[in-house]
């Protein structure tokens, strides 16, 4: 019995549909990264916010500085990459404290998914096409890079946080695994399908 091979409209359309499915296992991705944050912060004890890190005088990020570097990173992506889009205020890292933090970083990572979003299309219409990591730095087509390149920046400054934490003697993650736990994060991020 010999194979029929699809028309190259049946093709076609299996390789939109592959791809849009790629689309959108990478902004829910995106989308949990924030829970990850969230999670981390809701747990964080306030005695490491400010504490500057071990063997250091008064050198290297504090906690609270490499929380506000990420929001404020984001505020810098949206502003070059996507202006259109409207950008919250920018974090003090010398001031802020654990809630305000937690909640600009909930209203950076949601106008960030939006921005995404758009990047990720394959309408021709849309508006974020370029990614501009900062003024000095090459600017790159909008797409699969620059989710890789924003969702890695979030997950390197997390296990700095991390880390700082530990070391500080403030360790988060015995009190909840949960950045590992994806399925409680899709929930978390309002997500109704499951890691795919």
């Amino acid at each position: 019995m010999a194979l029929r091979s699809k028309t190259p409209q049946a093709q076609t359309l299996q390789s939109h549909a592959a791809l849009a499915e790629i689309r959108d296992s990478l902004l829910e991705i995106y989308a949990s990264n924030d829970a990850m944050n969230q999670l981390i912060l809701a747990n964080l004890d306030p005695r490491a916010w400010r504490a500057h890190p071990p063997g250091q005088k008064r050198q290297g990020r504090t906690i609270a500085a490499i929380f506000a570097h990420l929001h404020n990173v984001r505020v810098k992506w949206l502003r070059l990459s996507a202006p259109h889009l409207k950008r919250p205020q920018p974090l003090d890292p010398g001031r802020c404290n654990i809630k305000q933090a937690a909640a600009a970083l909930k209203k950076s990572a949601a106008q960030c998914l939006c921005m995404l979003s758009d990047a990720l299309s394959a309408a021709p219409n849309r508006r974020v096409a370029k990614f501009s990591r900062d003024g000095w730095m090459p600017t790159w087509p909008a797409g699969g890079t620059m989710f890789a390149y924003m969702f890695s920046h979030e997950a390197h400054h997390r296990g700095q946080i991390l880390l700082l934490s530990h070391q500080l003697g403030y360790r988060v993650l015995h009190k909840t695994a949960g950045i590992w736990q994806w399925e409680k994060l899709w929930k978390q991020a309002g997500l109704t399908t499951r890691p795919r």
